[in-house]
């Protein structure tokens, strides 16, 4: 999802058309040339991309009846145009007109032009339209003051290294960004600034750490079907600090016996790693030569906050066990669910709920449920039941939930699911555990190294967090891999 080229164009019926601004990405034209082919056209120069738009846009010569422009086949029915410049007909073309102004962009497809794909195929066409909006949107309050104008299309460029750099659009709030274009350097001002580092900091030096661990999990709680659970984390880091080249090392720490970190993926302001870190993978099992640390990365931070790296590891447990058991009696059903923390986490959650959805049957007319710690709310369309476990499980750290519960008439307008059907069902649990991770991974802030004046202040923090964790209904068959789990 990527850009090749933007203009601004002007038309004038008595003057003719202008370029008033165009930014090409000379990154995304080699990769379209890969991916492209044979059939890659490359951007014409301005003036010519300028004459021949004009001229299929109908703003020149429109009076005259041009077989290769006016046919009917070439009817358009969206702003999307075959351009024809001297090496082929450039496709796609996104373009409109809007008060005298063009605003036009050649998206990235990533395949063969010929046959030429269908529009809803190419993503890059709906990025560059919003992307054109928020020009046009920063740009139209003065177009009738020649000198505003003008004075806007000269910040343009500034803002497009934030809305986007290297011809990926990132934001499309052009006008929002418009207060802060002073402080973007279009070249860095010292050679050794890399090109991440978009601007410098001004003021204390302040690092910002946080550890966020994500753990899916699908429990059946049947002997020939085996649990499965997932943990992925992510280190995400905000350094505000002062040059233009900052080097800062940050290491990641486990305790004592806790599973390594692997499938390790770093960001590219990495400096350095050890390579045997970054081959350490989950798809073998653990062995002796696994990676086991120290976690260090030495980087030059960018200006904004970032991912510093990606990891997943091989937990011995899930943070939650369960048992759902759904039984139809009748005209009705009987539901128990039982949960147990493990002892071995933090027994102090911001939130933590267990939601059990009724699909393909009629709202909940009688509810009759008894559990044994927190709350349970039904949901005000009647086909969800939502168990407020709350910030702590008991002492003995265990929770049930027992009752019955009938249906009414279903309706078209009721939640169906093609998976859970019959006693197919599932209860869905919703956590976050602050101050904790599953696999104990936390940052030192003594070990954080700043070669730079100053005392830095060093916030560290982390957390883990439920994703698509799945309990089964054990008196029913469950699919063994549910399309949540691979989002």
């Amino acid at each position: 999802m990527a850009l090749r080229a933007l203009w601004l164009l002007r038309h004038d019926p008595a003057a003719g058309g202008a370029v008033l601004f165009s930014r090409r990405y000379p990154t995304v034209e080699l990769r379209a040339e890969t991916f492209n082919g044979s059939t890659h056209i490359p951007i014409p120069s301005d003036s010519a991309f300028l004459k021949a738009l004009l001229f299929e846009l109908r703003l020149v010569d429109e009076h005259v009846f041009v077989q290769q422009r006016d046919t009917c086949t070439r009817i358009n029915h969206s702003s999307v145009y075959s351009v024809s410049t001297p090496s082929g007909e450039l496709w796609p073309v996104l373009a409109f007109h809007k008060s005298g102004l063009i605003y036009a962009c050649v998206p990235l497809v990533e395949g063969s032009l010929e046959p030429r794909p269908p529009l809803l195929t190419v993503c890059g066409l709906s990025q560059g339209l919003a992307l054109l909006l928020g020009i046009m949107d920063y740009v139209s309050p003065s177009r009738k003051n020649e000198a505003e104008l003008s004075a806007k299309v000269g910040q343009l460029r500034n803002l497009l290294i934030q809305a986007c750099p290297l011809g990926t659009p990132l934001t499309t709030n052009i006008r929002g960004l418009n207060s802060s274009f002073e402080d973007i350097q279009e070249m860095p001002a010292d050679k050794d600034q890399p090109a991440w580092r978009s601007c410098t900091y001004k003021g204390k030096p302040q690092v910002n750490v946080c550890i966020t661990e994500k753990v899916k999990c699908m429990q059946y709680d049947q002997r020939d079907v085996v649990d499965t659970w997932q943990v992925y984390g992510a280190v995400n880091c905000k350094c505000d600090i002062e040059g233009s080249a900052p080097n800062v090392t940050l290491s990641l720490s486990l305790p004592t016996n806790a599973p390594p970190l692997q499938d390790i993926v770093v960001h590219h302001c990495v400096t350095s790693v050890d390579p045997a870190m970054l081959m350490s993978t989950s798809a073998e099992p653990l062995h002796d030569s696994v990676y086991n640390g120290p976690y260090k990365f030495p980087f030059i931070p960018p200006s904004d906050s970032f991912n510093l790296c990606y990891y997943t590891s091989q937990v011995p447990v899930p943070p939650i066990l369960g048992c759902y058991q759904l039984v139809e009696e009748e005209s009705q059903i009987k539901i128990t669910i039982n949960l147990k923390l493990h002892e071995s986490i933090k027994n102090s959650f911001e939130y933590c709920e267990a939601r059990i959805p009724f699909f393909n049957r009629g709202p909940i007319a009688q509810l009759e449920c008894k559990v044994s710690y927190g709350q349970l709310d039904l949901s005000r369309e009647k086909s969800l039941l939502v168990w407020v476990i709350g910030q702590k499980f008991p002492k003995s750290l265990e929770v049930s939930l027992t009752g019955t519960v009938s249906f009414g008439t279903a309706s078209k307008e009721h939640p169906t699911d093609y998976v859970c059907t019959g006693s197919t069902a599932y209860v869905k649990l919703h956590f976050r555990i602050p101050d904790f991770t599953l696999t104990g991974c936390y940052v030192d802030q003594h070990s954080v190294q700043i070669f730079v004046p100053g005392k830095p202040k060093i916030t560290a923090s982390r957390e883990l967090i439920s994703s698509n964790y799945y309990i089964w209904n054990s008196k029913a068959p469950a699919p063994m891999v549910y399309k949540p789990l691979l989002d």
